[in-house]
C-alpha cells in the first residue's frame, strides 16, 4: 500500500493540438512534490497523465496502489496548467471524484486551483494548496498523519478554512531535492521523442517566478516573486540527467532563464568544467540579451532562445507593460543568429487598441527578423490580471478555453473572432513558405513530387502567385 499517489490533470491527448505535435514532458512540479515528501518519509507514487488515455487510468492506478492521500499536484510549471483550460478541469473534478470513491483524503495544488479553490472544495477536494505548495504540503501530512488539526495551516484553504492565507515562497531552491525522475516511465517518452523527432528532449527549471509586470500574465503561483538555483546546482543537475538518462536535448522551462548578473556566464563554465553540456532551449527577454549573454548562452549549448517578442508595435507593447522596445527584439534576434542560436517569437494577436496597422507592423517584424519559429496566440484573459479586469464586463459564460487550439476570443476584440483564426492560418502559412523559399531553390519546389501531391490545380497556382509575389514584391506581400 502506498501513503500518496500524485497526479495532474493534464493529458495530452485531451489537447489535440498539443497531441498532434506530440512533444511531451513529464509533470516537472508534481516530480518536484514527490521528491519532497518522500525526503520526509512518505510512500509515494505517480500517475502521469500526460501520456494517459483517460481518467479511467487514473482510476486503474488508485486501485494498483490503495494511497490514503490523492494528491494532483499540477506542474506549475506547464503555462498550459496556468491557462486552466476546461477540459483540464473536468478531468481534475473526475479525478476527484474518483478518489473519494475510494475513500482517499484528496489534496489540490496549481494554478487554477489557487484561483478557484472554492470550486474544487465544492466538487469534493478535502484541501487545495495555495501557491507554490510544497512545504505546505509537507506540513499538512505531518499533521494529518498525527491526527492532529490542519485548520490553522498557513497556505491552505479547506471547508474549515475561514480566510486562506499565502505561505511565503522558498528562497533557497538549491535545498529542494532533485526532481523524482525515478517514478517516470522514462522509456516511454524517449521512445516517442526518437520516433517523432529524432531526438529525446528532458525538462528542468533553474527559477521560479517572474518579477515583471506584463499585464495579462497570470501569476498565481509565485506573484512578482523571482528565486534562482545556483549555478553550481543546475549545473549539477544536469551531469546527473546527462550520466543517467543521456539525453540529447533539455528545455529550461523557466520564465526567463539567467536574469541574474553573471549567471548564465558562470553556468556556462560550471558545464564545460563538469562536462555537463547538453544542447537545450530556452526563453528571455529581448531586452536582456545583449553581446555578453547570447555568447554566454552559445557557450552553455543554447540551440533556441524563444522570445516574447509578442508584438511589433510599441503603441501595443506599452499598453501591455511589457517594459522592452521593438527595437530590442530586432537587436536580440541579430545577437542570438550572430552566436548561431535559434530564434523563436511568441506572438499575440487581440489586445485591445490593436489597429490594423499594429497588425501589420507585427508581421513586418516577423518578416524582418525571420525568426526560426514562431507560437501565435489571441490575448487571454487570465484570473488576477490588470488585462482580466480591464475586459472582465465582456466576458460571457466561458472564460476560458476548451484546449489549447480553442483560440476563441473571450471579449470584444478590435476585429470579430474569425478576423484572428484566419490570420493565424495565414501567418503561419506565409512563414512556411518564407522558410521554404529560404532553404529551397523555387524551380525545386516546383518539381517537388511529394510537396505537390494532393494539390489542386487552383490552390497550386495561388501558392506559386504568393510564391512569386514572396519573391519579387516585399512591399506588396500583406498577409491579408
Amino acid at each position: 500500500m502506498t501513503d500518496i499517489l500524485f497526479g495532474q490533470s493534464y493529458y495530452l491527448r485531451f489537447d489535440p493540438k498539443l497531441w498532434d505535435a506530440m512533444m511531451p514532458y513529464p509533470p516537472l512540479g508534481t516530480l518536484y512534490a514527490a521528491s519532497y515528501v518522500r525526503g520526509k518519509g512518505y510512500k509515494v507514487a505517480l500517475f502521469d497523465a500526460m501520456l494517459a488515455d483517460s481518467e479511467e487510468d487514473w482510476a486503474k492506478s488508485l486501485d494498483e496502489h490503495q494511497p490514503r492521500y490523492a494528491i494532483l499536484f499540477e506542474d506549475n510549471f506547464n503555462y498550459l496548467s496556468k491557462m486552466c483550460l476546461l477540459r483540464m478541469r473536468e478531468a481534475a473534478f473526475t479525478m476527484i471524484e474518483m478518489a473519494k470513491q475510494r475513500g482517499c483524503i484528496v489534496i489540490l495544488c496549481g494554478a487554477d486551483a489557487t484561483d478557484h479553490y472554492a470550486e474544487y472544495l465544492s466538487n469534493g477536494a478535502d484541501y487545495v494548496l495555495l501557491g507554490e505548495g510544497e512545504e505546505t504540503l509537507g506540513e499538512l501530512l505531518d499533521q494529518l498523519s498525527a491526527n492532529k488539526d490542519a485548520s490553522q495551516i498557513i497556505g491552505l484553504a479547506s471547508k474549515l478554512t475561514l480566510h486562506p492565507s499565502r505561505r511565503p515562497d522558498i528562497s533557497n531552491l538549491d535545498s529542494l531535492p532533485f526532481p523524482a525522475w525515478d517514478l517516470v516511465d522514462v522509456p516511454k517518452y524517449k521512445k516517442i521523442w526518437l520516433q517523432r523527432h529524432g531526438y529525446y528532449s528532458m525538462n528542468m527549471v533553474t527559477t521560479r517566478g517572474c518579477p515583471y509586470h506584463c499585464n495579462w500574465c497570470a501569476k498565481p503561483i509565485w506573484g512578482q516573486r523571482y528565486n534562482s538555483r545556483s549555478p553550481e546546482n543546475v549545473a549539477a543537475e544536469m551531469k546527473w540527467l546527462k550520466e543517467n538518462f543521456s539525453p540529447d536535448h533539455i528545455w529550461f522551462a523557466d520564465d526567463i532563464l539567467g536574469l541574474k548578473p553573471n549567471w548564465i556566464e558562470k553556468f556556462a563554465d560550471l558545464l564545460h568544467t563538469n562536462d555537463a553540456v547538453i544542447p537545450f532551449k530556452c526563453l528571455q527577454r529581448a531586452d536582456l540579451i545583449n553581446e555578453k549573454t547570447a555568447s554566454a548562452l552559445a557557450k552553455a549549448g543554447c540551440k533556441t532562445v524563444w522570445i516574447g517578442a509578442e508584438s511589433g508595435s510599441q503603441k501595443i507593447l506599452d499598453a501591455m507593460d511589457k517594459g522592452d522596445k521593438v527595437e530590442d527584439i530586432y537587436r536580440a534576434s541579430e545577437l542570438l543568429r550572430k552566436n548561431r542560436i535559434e530564434v523563436g517569437f511568441f506572438l499575440q494577436f487581440g489586445y485591445p487598441g490593436e489597429a490594423w496597422n499594429d497588425v501589420q507592423m507585427t508581421l513586418k517584424m516577423v518578416r524582418d527578423c525571420a525568426p526560426d519559429d514562431i507560437g501565435i496566440s489571441v490575448s487571454y484573459p487570465l484570473p488576477g490580471t490588470k488585462f482580466f479586469e480591464r475586459v472582465k464586463m465582456q466576458l460571457g459564460e466561458k472564460q476560458n478555453w476548451i484546449d489549447s487550439d480553442d483560440l476563441a476570443m473571450l471579449y470584444r476584440g478590435p476585429f470579430p473572432q474569425e478576423f484572428y483564426r484566419s490570420l493565424h492560418g495565414r501567418v503561419h502559412y506565409e512563414f512556411r513558405l518564407r522558410r521554404m523559399l529560404k532553404n529551397w531553390d523555387i524551380k525545386r519546389l516546383i518539381r517537388a513530387p511529394y510537396y505537390l501531391a494532393g494539390l489542386c490545380k487552383t490552390e497550386l497556382i495561388l501558392r506559386i502567385m504568393l510564391w512569386k509575389s514572396l519573391l519579387f514584391d516585399n512591399k506588396s506581400a500583406e498577409v491579408m
